[in-house]
């Protein structure tokens, strides 16, 4: 796609978002060219999900881009991406988030994170089930960890054209985070993002409380595997 489509998707997608919703724009499987074109936008969100691939264009590409990592992470690739990281919305374990943490303090850093839950009627997606996620908060043991910060939690809808049932599993996902705030997160601003929605959903997303839509076929077009 040219840079000029880029641009005009990329502005039309932002034009299109309500307040206090940002834009993780998804360039996994697209050239650095793509992300330089967005980025002239004013673009500086930027999503992938494979540590190999990000480890490739991170150097060729401007030093202020905030990266996200939104794929399911392998425990023994966290310490490539923990240098520069800035969030990584997918923690579907205890042990990813203590791993996190552990490569996070060897660069004296504090990596955000979110946790994920897995609402959607596929097997196939990660993340945790409501009660796993009860019973990691419950035990606690993210509270000796210094190096990680839980911002919030994230999500990925049925795959689906039923626009209900995108809706119930997105609703289902706020009144959890209502719930997860209230009895964990209740003095800390911090804990305040909602990461659902994607290219086919982040419409009904922003009406369901998302505070990050996750977007790159619309913005890109279809991925070059």
């Amino acid at each position: 796609m040219s840079a000029e489509a880029i641009r005009s998707n990329l502005l039309r997608v932002r034009d299109s978002l309500p307040p206090g919703v940002r834009l993780v724009a998804v360039s996994k499987y697209h050239p650095a060219e793509s992300i330089l074109a967005a980025y002239a936008e004013g673009q500086r969100l930027f999503g992938e999900s494979h540590v190999q691939e990000l480890q490739a264009k991170r150097p060729v590409l401007p030093p202020d881009i905030e990266w996200h990592f939104i794929g399911h992470l392998q425990t023994n690739k966290v310490k490539y991406i923990a240098p520069y990281v800035s969030m990584v919305e997918a923690v579907d374990s205890l042990r990813l988030l203590s791993e996190i943490n552990r490569q996070a303090g060897k660069y004296e850093r504090v990596i955000d994170v979110l946790l994920e839950l897995h609402i959607a009627a596929e097997e196939t997606k990660y993340g945790l089930t409501l009660d796993a996620c009860r019973r990691l908060l419950a035990e606690g043991e993210w509270r000796d960890m210094p190096h990680v910060r839980i911002c919030g939690l994230m999500m990925m809808a049925t795959y689906t054209d039923d626009v209900l049932q995108i809706r119930n599993e997105m609703t289902t996902a706020k009144k959890f985070f209502d719930e997860v705030k209230e009895a964990y997160f209740s003095d800390a601003p911090y804990f305040c993002e909602r990461s659902w929605g994607m290219s086919h959903d982040y419409p009904i997303a922003c009406e369901c409380g998302s505070t990050m839509v996750r977007v790159g076929t619309t913005i890109f077009g279809e991925r070059n595997y």
